[in-house]
């Protein structure tokens, strides 16, 4: 008599030639001070990390540094690649600047403006949420074009790490609108993600598969 097989409930592995990518969103930046504005990367924002910014990036390095890594990308605007510092210093792995991964664009309020309008709860920021579309505030770079930058960043990444696991350090916006795309979501469903916080994705050409979303573990118990 033939012993029936059993199949026991295993953890999800990606299907053969996916990569997996583990979304970082950088930590906290240096204070916008009313008045003034960051020092600008063509056009965008760039301003240095927080001493709290430094700090979270420590942490989530430490956090990441026990795994294997295909590779490292960061945007091309500083607070990415300093957030990546640690964890590049622990593993060895220097990271690869990849452009279209920086954060959206926000015409007129570039440059930490957006930080000061949300305080005063300017009417143009509730009708950005109440329309989920960052292009509210003039100049600011539109849905289709912002989506479409970051679907070809998350496909070339995926493309050139088969079967490898990719640690991206991103931004906030930028990880609400891939995890978005992923779940075929309203645009907004994602924003949000803490400063250093930990999202995952696993990518298998035009399946693309959240697997968690702003884990926060390691800054528990720090400011």
């Amino acid at each position: 008599m033939t012993t029936p097989r059993t199949f026991s409930q295993e953890p999800l592995q990606g299907p053969p030639g996916s990569t997996e990518l583990l979304l970082v969103r950088h930590g906290a930046s240096a204070d916008s001070v009313e008045g003034t504005s960051h020092e600008l990367l063509e056009g965008q924002g760039n301003p240095p990390l927080s001493p709290i910014g430094r700090e979270q990036a420590e942490l989530v390095g430490a956090r990441l540094a026990g795994g294997s890594y295909a590779a490292i990308y960061i945007s091309s605007l500083q607070r990415t690649a300093e957030t990546a510092a640690p964890l590049a210093r622990l593993t060895g792995v220097t990271p690869m600047v990849d452009p279209d991964l920086r954060e959206v664009f926000m015409g007129e309020w570039e440059g930490g403006l957006l930080r000061q309008k949300v305080a005063d709860q300017d009417p143009m920021v509730k009708q950005i949420f109440a329309e989920q579309r960052w292009s509210v505030v003039p100049g600011a770079e539109g849905a289709e074009e912002f989506g479409a930058r970051l679907r070809g960043a998350v496909t070339r990444i995926a493309a050139a790490h088969p079967d490898g696991r990719v640690v991206v350090f991103c931004h906030g916006a930028a990880i609400g609108e891939i995890l978005a795309q992923a779940a075929q979501s309203k645009p907004f469903a994602f924003i949000g993600g803490d400063n250093a916080s930990i999202s995952r994705l696993i990518v298998s050409g035009d399946l693309w598969m959240v697997r968690g979303f702003n884990d926060t573990a390691h800054l528990e118990g720090h400011a």
